[in-house]
């Protein structure tokens, strides 16, 4: 309790220095790296369909970037939608990103980095299946102003290979 009471304590001080300098917490360079997804998108599959429709904002002050997902199809009566929650993790200096969905489905993605105009992130293992242990990694790539591609995969020998899961073109819609 009093280590939390400390955190507390701190994460106070830390965001009233911060203000009396006039800045968000979150306004270093750093944060900003994952800027470039944010806007209302059209995603297309490889194939040229339309796979759905992001919206991505900052919320929280400028801490997290909030994507919400619609599928734009209908299976098995639903419309699959998800949301992620990406933000920057000042201590360990990593980008992380929780994704939910209303298929009872969450990832997370606790090791994430910045380079090259993309941003990578990667799960920890997790159980596939009874026998096997995958992981999964994402790729954002900023091609332009208004393109950019995320791109799904996932291993199931420890990153060995890897096996696409989605491959998406998101074009940014008309303003």
């Amino acid at each position: 309790m009093q280590k939390l009471i400390t955190i507390i304590t701190l994460s106070m001080v830390l965001t009233s220095v911060n203000a009396q300098n006039g800045k968000l917490p979150c306004s270093r360079p750093e944060y900003r790296q994952f800027d470039f997804w944010i806007g209302e998108w059209e995603a297309f599959a490889t194939n040229g369909q339309k796979a759905g429709d992001s919206k991505i904002s900052l919320i929280l002050d400028s801490c997290i970037i909030l994507e919400e997902w619609t599928s734009a199809s209908v299976q098995q009566g639903l419309r699959y939608a998800g949301k992620s929650f990406n933000t920057y993790n000042a201590a360990t200096k990593q980008w992380q990103q929780t994704w939910v969905d209303n298929a009872g489905g969450t990832n997370e993605y606790m090791q994430g980095k910045f380079e090259n105009n993309e941003i990578i992130f990667s799960s920890t293992p997790f159980k596939f299946r009874k026998d096997t242990m995958a992981i999964r990694r994402i790729t954002f790539s900023n091609l332009s102003p208004v393109k950019l591609r995320q791109h799904g995969e996932i291993s199931k020998d420890n990153g060995a290979t890897w096996i696409t899961e989605y491959d998406l073109e998101y074009r940014r819609k008309n303003r």
